[in-house]
């Protein structure tokens, strides 16, 4: 076999080993446009990512100015379903995604949307009336001289409102801080959302000189007068022409100040309708928007997503079912006249035949209020209330002098005024009852008997009573008496006496027509009523009674 040959090595073409290479020798000019080239290169790629940064940049402005138009005339940041669904998709998403509280459809959003100055927003229970009355104020804390305050009737509940406002507001504006010991949340703006309590008229004055542009009073009708209302309201002030002024308030009905609320907002006008209150001022009379947003359980999807809460509210009694549950402003608890309605108490005035008996009868006050009750008997002994005054702060000659004057014309046999008012006022001069008499307004005292107050709430409950044989009560009150009819129903029992009224209510009437139906009136005949067809003349000799 014949040798093989190995095979010959490759011969190194490169560089030997430990031999320099020699550095590549360019020109300058060659340099200067290497150079050119790179910064060409680089210069081309800031264009590009330029170009594409100028694209989404005039995209998202695109979406800004559409965003801006949606909301373009929004006096407040709330918006509805509908309103979000006009948004651009990018933009619906993200409010979507930072949701922080939905208000629900309906009332709740109603609430939180309205304009007008002053907003009542009560009925049933469950319907978010707390939850809406915390997130209310947040409408404004993007201004600095937006400044809130919120009120609860005590400290606990106040505690609670607390709480809930620490899981809403730092997430809604995050920055800010909640200061403890003065009790308010100080937002990034310098905006500023206080919390207090007022149990009486005494602790409100602290907020005495201070400047609003929003307060809010949770559960109203927990206050037995308009007094702190109206104390508040006199602290809202604006010094921005951009942040107007509110006031919000919410409830139930069923409470000491159901009465002065419902009267305040829920009588005036229809549910959900704005009207105007004219309010004298020293510049005039000005007028301001006032609204009832009535709320009922069923305007929270969240409440209504189990039977236990509705079920709860339904075995209620009847009154408090209708108060919680239809958040009915008609129905009273412990009402002292349960028997009184409007249908069958209630009737048009007319004629008053000159046959029948009439006669006055008074419950006087100065700073509270005063009432007068011209009242009728029939020959089936029926009692007829057809006419009243009602007033306050009126002296004593002055009255007088206007109850002749309602009664001009007419026959009146006698007058019953309040016993209490014959009481001498030391040397200071004649009594009230003495002081009505000189002016020719004849009175004569009322039961002053022990358990006269008993007999006559007694004696008043078989008048409202349906007789037996007519089916009818005996005793029946005009229409144009509204101050009768609207105190008498909501007039609550004394917890303490159950055999009374509650006489810290508003009662002046209720204690006219007791003084009325105890007068043990003489009931005319036929023939003698047309004897008294002129009045007889005042005897001034006669100080007592004026008879």
């Amino acid at each position: 076999m014949a040798d093989i040959e190995p095979p010959k090595p490759r011969k190194n073409l490169g560089r030997k080993r430990g031999v320099k290479q020699a550095p590549r020798v360019l020109s300058v000019k060659s340099k200067a446009r290497a150079s050119a080239k790179r910064v060409l290169k680089t210069q081309e790629k800031k264009i590009q990512k330029a170009s594409v940064e100028l694209h989404y940049a005039k995209k998202k402005k695109e979406q800004i100015l559409k965003t801006d138009n949606a909301l373009k005339g929004k006096e407040s940041a709330v918006l509805t379903k509908d309103e979000v669904e006009q948004l651009p998709p990018n933009v619906q998403e993200h409010v979507e995604d930072n949701i922080i509280f939905q208000p629900n459809e309906g009332p709740q959003t109603e609430f939180l949307a309205a304009s007008e100055r002053e907003v009542f927003y009560g009925g049933a229970r469950g319907g978010g009336k707390s939850y809406a009355m915390l997130i209310d104020p947040l409408r404004y804390c993007d201004k600095g001289s937006h400044r809130a305050l919120l009120i609860r009737r005590s400290m606990p509940e106040l505690r609670d409102m607390i709480n809930h406002s620490q899981r809403l507001y730092g997430q809604a504006f995050p920055g800010a801080k909640w200061r403890e010991q003065e009790k308010e949340w100080r937002f990034p703006s310098g905006a500023r959302i206080e919390f207090g309590y007022a149990e009486n008229l005494t602790d409100v004055l602290r907020y005495q000189g201070q400047s609003y542009t929003w307060i809010g009073i949770d559960e109203l009708p927990q206050y037995p007068t308009p007094e702190i209302y109206n104390f508040l309201r006199s602290s809202l002030r604006s010094v921005d022409p951009d942040i107007p002024v509110f006031m919000r308030s919410t409830g139930n009905p069923g409470n000491v100040g159901s009465q002065w609320v419902k009267e305040m907002f829920v009588d005036p006008a229809e549910p959900n309708t704005a009207f105007d209150v004219n309010i004298s001022t020293i510049a005039g009379n000005r007028s301001i928007t006032r609204r009832f947003i009535p709320a009922k359980l069923q305007d929270n999807p969240y409440l209504m997503q189990t039977d236990d809460y509705l079920i709860m509210l339904s075995s209620l009694p009847e009154v408090q079912r209708k108060q919680f549950l239809e958040g009915d402003w008609g129905a009273f608890e412990n009402s002292a006249f349960p028997e009184f309605s409007i249908p069958t108490h209630v009737v048009e005035p007319f004629n008053i035949p000159r046959s029948w008996l009439r006669f006055r009868t008074c419950d006087w006050g100065y700073s509270s209020a005063a009432c007068v009750l011209w009242m009728a008997v029939d020959f089936d002994n029926n009692f007829w209330v057809y006419r009243e005054y009602y007033t306050k702060r009126v002296t004593a000659d002055i009255f007088a002098k206007q109850v002749l004057e309602r009664e001009e014309g007419e026959y009146i046999r006698y007058g019953i005024l309040d016993s209490s008012t014959w009481s001498r006022r030391g040397d200071a001069g004649p009594s009230i009852a003495e002081t009505m008499i000189r002016e020719g307004c004849k009175w004569r005292p009322s039961d002053r008997s022990p358990r006269s107050r008993v007999a006559g709430k007694l004696e008043l409950h078989k008048l409202l009573s349906k007789d037996e044989n007519t089916g009818q009560p005996k005793l029946k009150v005009f229409s144009n008496c509204i101050n009768l009819i609207r105190t008498l129903p909501m007039l609550p029992i004394d917890r303490n006496n159950p055999e009374d009224v509650d006489t810290h209510a508003e009662d002046h009437a209720y204690d006219a027509l007791r003084y009325g139906v105890m007068s043990r009136s003489v009931h005319p005949k036929s023939y003698e009523a047309n004897r008294y067809t002129e009045k007889e003349k005042f005897k001034p000799s006669d100080r007592v009674f004026g008879y």
